[in-house]
């Protein structure tokens, strides 16, 4: 018997953290790398403009010449905001990075840790009673069971700082995207003109502002797609609703709350097509085609009562007559799901817009 591939197979469960740390970890450097040289090539476009607007302004003289020189300045100055966003983005995903590695490195030796010592435990077992007497063995198993115990709760303890700490760093990088998007580069659009009858050039109509509705949508999703591939428990355990029930609507339910939807947290599906009739938010199965749009809640079934009312999803995307999901408690876990219409319109019997 081998003591080392006996203790090794105990720790399955904290290679597995290691694995998905380290699959994380060069996520995030492929993301720095890109951060990097994005701010890179930034700069050097910024550079060869001065250049080439200096060398136009040195030998052109005109009535035109203090407004080029105007947007020349304006131009300079939106791409050195732009470099400062991705070299600031480089920095926040380089120190996930760091922390990453570490924790990476705290969990393999985690691992090397627990082999050993399940090891000796296992060679302290076959001493003690022979491999003709299994006593020993059993009390081995059992004390190496324990031992994982705490080993497995000190690397889940790691992962979920690992998962915390990318959060953290998502929320910087969105606020560096606010800035880049309002510089006149990411989206020029906000800064675009037009000639005016009178020959002199003028700014564009600013588009509209992003309603309180669609920046609630993509906040619901946001909270979504965070936990795709989420996997339950025995027994229907999960992190939304009580164990031993399905939980389709609470993590609907709480995917709105967390993005301020004013709705309680409904185990019942058919709940949440009532509180959306309540509201003034709710179309039925006729309405889809024309109504159905991200963050919406989509409900399955043929009705709201109880035993009609059978599933709910998220709508993350519309694209013409296919509509994706993003769904709790679908084959066990949170799913991403695509329908089409009218072919799967008999699945469902409304939706509900948050509010």
């Amino acid at each position: 018997m081998d003591p080392h591939g006996v203790a090794t197979k105990f720790a399955s469960e904290l290679i597995t953290h290691k694995g998905k740390l380290e699959g994380k970890a060069g996520e995030v450097q492929r993301a720095q790398a890109a951060l990097e040289s994005a701010a890179s090539a930034i700069q050097e476009q910024r550079e060869a403009h001065k250049q080439a607007a200096g060398t136009m302004l040195s030998g052109w003289k005109s009535d035109a010449t203090p407004g080029f020189e105007k947007r020349s300045e304006k131009f300079d100055k939106d791409l050195a905001v732009t470099a400062e966003a991705s070299a600031k983005g480089a920095q926040i995903v380089a120190e996930v990075t760091k922390a990453l590695e570490n924790r990476h490195s705290t969990v393999g030796n985690l691992v090397e840790d627990f082999i050993g010592k399940a090891g000796q435990l296992v060679q302290a077992g076959l001493a003690a009673a022979g491999i003709a007497a299994p006593a020993g063995l059993m009390k081995a198993v059992a004390q190496i069971s324990d031992l994982a115990g705490g080993y497995i709760k000190e690397s889940g303890g790691e992962l979920k700082d690992a998962r915390d700490e990318m959060t953290e760093a998502a929320k910087k990088l969105r606020a560096l995207l606010k800035e880049v998007d309002s510089d006149g580069v990411a989206d020029p659009h906000k800064e675009q003109t037009k000639p005016s009858e009178g020959g002199q050039r003028e700014k564009d109509e600013k588009p509209k502002e992003k309603g309180k509705d669609s920046a609630k949508a993509d906040d619901i999703l946001d909270n979504a797609r965070k936990h795709l591939g989420y996997h339950e428990g025995a027994n229907n355990q999960n992190k939304w609703g009580p164990t031993g029930q399905p939980w389709c609507s609470y993590f609907a339910t709480s995917m709105w709350r967390e993005a301020g939807v004013d709705i309680p947290k409904y185990g019942f599906t058919g709940d949440v097509y009532k509180w959306g009739q309540e509201q003034g938010t709710a179309y039925n199965r006729g309405d889809l085609a024309g109504q159905a749009r991200p963050g919406d809640a989509l409900l399955f079934g043929s009705g709201p009562s109880q035993g009609a009312s059978t599933h709910i999803g998220i709508i993350e995307k519309v694209d013409g007559n296919k509509i994706t999901t993003i769904e709790g408690n679908s084959g066990d876990q949170v799913e991403r799901r695509t329908y089409t219409l009218p072919k799967d319109a008999g699945k469902f019997y409304g939706g509900v817009h948050p509010k």
